[in-house]
Order: structure tokens, then sequence, then C-alpha cells
């Protein structure tokens, strides 16, 4: 929260409304959205302030050739052409034509060679920086961008996860940081699951027995001093947070037009509920978009999975920069992989990770640029080979996480990033 106080007398009036928050907590009164102690300007400062970080994973790997790096002419290019974009001299595949317009906004990393090519190695490799390492279960990015990020006076969840497919499900995992910082992960449907108060307690019993646990809980904790009190009355802040924030996932709540706008598919919504949970204040959202392992038919099912990312991310981008939200929300489209530049027998593309793309968009981002290259097959990195800790670096370094920060292991410290490796400056703003 240091960030926010910089001596000046708008910050000092911030100052006092942040404040005016915590002894409003202190007296047990929430601070969610619903209740009267809520501070609208407080809440827009937040707003205004808060880095965030969205996630659009394409899971099973989707082909760089069929997005950001394509080669058309090329004995591997396959049917689909280049366009030229609003970013000078960087063309994508033509079937990205709405994001063509956008590219003044976006960068893109063409140059990952992560090796791994098996689905659970690469997402653990892609996602955590590092490798399988035994006795060190390292965390996720969500799970430490919502670490990281996370507002002191925040009653909404710390990272969501969205993957509602039921191919190449995974779960997200917060390694050595704990349960505490777990994703809220959604994925058998869209309403988190037990929230809703027993049939027959109404607000005010709840209320009033939550006014009694809390009361009895530091008379306890005032005696003892038991960490696991405190434990105990983080949980149920958290449960009780949740609770007041379960309006964010209800897009009845939203005009028609809005979810017209983002279409009405699961990744459409998916991604507008990421956008309101954005607004709310979430740190972290993943939007998993399943399946793109297209080893098989591989343009006629990219065809249509590009096709709705294209729509679907410039709709988001728009969105997010329209409520003035993108210039502190990184966008990232990420895979666990590539695929391969050859087409195989089933007009499918296999699993490749040594030469491969993501994009970057919004917070700390310089859009409009271009990092590394591929040779005119795609085959090979030819120049600025990076791999995943350089991305997770740029990452932590675009929303003003130091990647170079250390956890601990009992007396071990484990660098947020891997060492050795460093953002990719030619992309950062």
């Amino acid at each position: 929260m240091s960030q926010l106080f910089c001596g000046s007398n708008d910050h000092g009036h911030n100052r006092r409304l942040f404040l005016q928050g915590g002894m409003a907590s202190a007296l047990g009164v929430s601070l969610g959205g619903m209740h009267a102690s809520y501070d609208p300007l407080w809440a827009e400062e937040l707003r205004k302030q808060q880095k965030h970080v969205l996630l659009l994973w394409l899971a099973g790997g989707s082909s760089q050739m069929e997005t950001w790096d394509p080669k058309p002419g090329r004995p591997t290019g396959g049917p689909f052409k280049s366009i030229p974009t609003a970013a000078t001299g960087v063309h994508i595949c033509e079937l990205l034509p709405k994001m063509a317009k956008l590219m003044n906004r976006v960068a893109v990393v063409r140059s990952l060679d992560t090796r791994v090519g098996d689905h659970g190695g690469a997402t653990k490799l892609v996602e955590t920086g590092r490798g399988r390492e035994p006795g060190v279960d390292y965390p996720e990015l969500g799970t430490v961008i919502g670490k990281e990020l996370a507002q002191r006076e925040s009653k909404v969840p710390d990272y969501v996860s969205l993957y509602l497919a039921t191919e190449g499900h995974r779960r997200p995992n917060p390694g050595f940081l704990g349960g505490r910082y777990a994703a809220l992960h959604l994925n058998k449907s869209l309403k988190p699951e037990n929230i809703e108060l027993p049939t027959g307690l109404t607000e005010v019993e709840h209320s009033e027995r939550e006014a009694l646990r809390r009361f009895l809980s530091d008379r306890f904790d005032s005696i003892r001093k038991a960490s696991k009190v405190k434990g105990y009355n983080s949980s149920y802040a958290r449960v009780q947070g949740l609770m007041d924030s379960s309006s964010l996932f209800d897009l009845e709540r939203e005009p028609r037009k809005q979810r017209d706008r983002y279409g009405m598919t699961d990744f459409g919504q998916h991604a507008l509920i990421a956008r309101r949970l954005i607004e709310a204040g979430v740190p972290m959202v993943k939007v998993a978009r399943a399946w793109w392992d297209s080893h098989a038919d591989n343009f006629e099912s990219h065809r249509e999975l590009v096709s709705e990312l294209d729509h679907v991310m410039s709709t988001l981008l728009l969105d997010l920069e329209e409520r003035g939200l993108l210039e502190n929300t990184l966008v990232i489209t990420l895979s666990e992989f590539g695929r391969t530049p050859n087409i195989n027998k089933d007009v499918g593309r296999d699993h490749f990770a040594s030469a491969w793309s993501c994009s970057f968009t919004g917070c700390g981002i310089q859009g409009g640029t271009l990092h590394g290259k591929t040779d005119e097959d795609g085959r090979t990195v030819a120049d600025g080979k990076v791999g995943a800790g350089e991305v997770l670096a740029t990452i932590y370094q675009a929303v003003g996480i130091d990647p170079e920060k250390k956890y601990h292991i009992g007396p071990r410290p484990v660098p947020l990033a891997p060492e050795h490796v460093v953002p990719i400056h030619t992309v950062l703003a």
C-alpha cells in the first residue's frame, strides 16, 4: 500500500480515507460494497492504482503459425495468409483481423524456447518458470500475483481461475505458499460453491452470529495469543468477503447488450466475468479456453478457435480501455507450448516447445513491439531466445513486482523468478 502515499495533499486525503477504512474494519464493519461503510472515493482510488493480471490461457497448446507468427507461402505455413496491423511492420495471421487493428497496444514474443513438450510438465514450467525439482513445490504465477498485489483491506478473492472445460483440467497450485493463497477455482459452474446462507437464516441473524464469533475469538486471543485464532479469523474474513462478492459472478446483473458484445460463448462470458472481477479489485484472473491440442485437423479447429479468440480478446481489451482499466491491467495470452511447423498425416500440428509465441497488452507494456524471431519456416529461434523464467520476470516487472524478491522455505531464499533470468526489456514500457 505504501506506493499510494507520496506525501502530496491528494494522497494525504487518500491516507485519511485509508485510516477511516481501517478503523471501520477494526470495529468489525465489513467494507464490502453491500454495506453502509463502503467509501466510494477510497474504492475509486484503489481501482485506479491497483495493478492486475488477466491471463487468457489457451489450454492444450495454440499454434503460433495460426496466430502471432504466420509463415505464409512456406511449406510449414498452412493455408492462411498474414495481414498487416496497426503496428508498423508487424503482420499476424488473417484469422485475427480485429486484433490486427489493436496491435499498436500489443507486444508479441516470437522466440519462446521452453523445451518441455508434455502437457503437465510444460504447464508446470510455464506457470512457475521452473521445471520439477525434488523437495520444492513452487507456487504458480497466479498465486504469486494474488499474494503480491492484493490490497490489505480488500474483501474480493486474490486469485480467481475459470476453467470449466473437461479437457486438460488442472487445479491451480499454491505450492509452498500454502492454502491461504490458493485460487478460487471454478471448474463446475461460474458460481462459487457453498457461499449461500443456510435456509431459514436471515442476513441479520448471520451478522449477529458473526459478531458474536468475532467477540469470543477476540477475547480468547487477548488471553492466549494463539496464532491459530488469527488464522481462523482470516479464513472467516475471506469467506465473508467471498459471500459479499458473489454478485460479481452473476451475469444477469450485466446489461444484455454487454453480454452480446463479448459473445454468448463460454469463453466470451468468462472473459466478461474476468473484467467484472478486475474492476472490483481482484488482482489475478485466469480464463482458460480449451482445447487447442490439434493433432488432427489443425486448420479447421484453429479457424474456429482463433476467430473466437480474436473477437473475445479485442472486445476485452477495448472494454478495459474504455473503463480506464487497461493501463493498470496486464493481459496475457499464453499456452503450455506451441505447435509443430511440420504438418502431420492427419493435417494436424503436434506439440512443439522450441520456437513459439505469446502476447502482452496493457500495464507496463510497450505496445506495437516484437521480441525475437524464428527462421523462415518457424523451426528454430533465430534471434532473442527466451524461456519461461524470462516470461515470468517480465510479468512481475510489468506490474511493479521485483522479480528478484525472495520468499523463504525455512532458511532457503527462493526468488520469484529463477536466478540469472532477466525481464524481456524490449516489450516493457
